[in-house]
């Protein structure tokens, strides 16, 4: 069975640029740019791995990852955090929220591809 991936940022390019490295590697690939009704978004798609930034204009991605952490419902999807916040505070805070991977933007495809296919692995066991 073919693994969806779900990413939410508001960058267009960034969202077509992991949605086609993510298709070329065999997944199903969603995506959504506004964090506004994220939550929903994700429940409804049930993915089985969700690509969040952090820095959206309506809703916080850190405020979306709370809300998902609270839902027992979405809480064990993993997260993968993608972002321009690179200082250590900001990386501690959202592990600390729960995220499995932190990456910061500018980022290598490739490193969040092989993110993407560890964190799927690893839950699959």
């Amino acid at each position: 069975m073919m693994s969806k991936v779900m990413i939410i940022d508001d960058e267009p390019f960034i969202l077509m640029m992991i949605e086609d490295k993510l298709k070329r590697a065999g997944l199903k690939v969603v995506t959504h740019r506004q964090s506004v009704n994220a939550v929903e978004r994700v429940r409804a798609e049930m993915p089985d791995l969700l690509i969040l930034d952090w820095m959206m204009p309506e809703i916080s991605g850190l405020e979306v990852l709370k809300a998902l952490k609270a839902d027992p419902g979405l809480a064990h999807i993993p997260v993968i955090m993608l972002t321009a916040k690179s200082q250590e505070e900001e990386e501690k805070l959202g592990l600390s929220y729960g995220v499995e991977k932190y990456l910061t933007k500018p980022f290598s495809p490739k490193k969040l591809l092989a993110d993407v296919l560890e964190t799927l692995e690893k839950m699959a066991r």
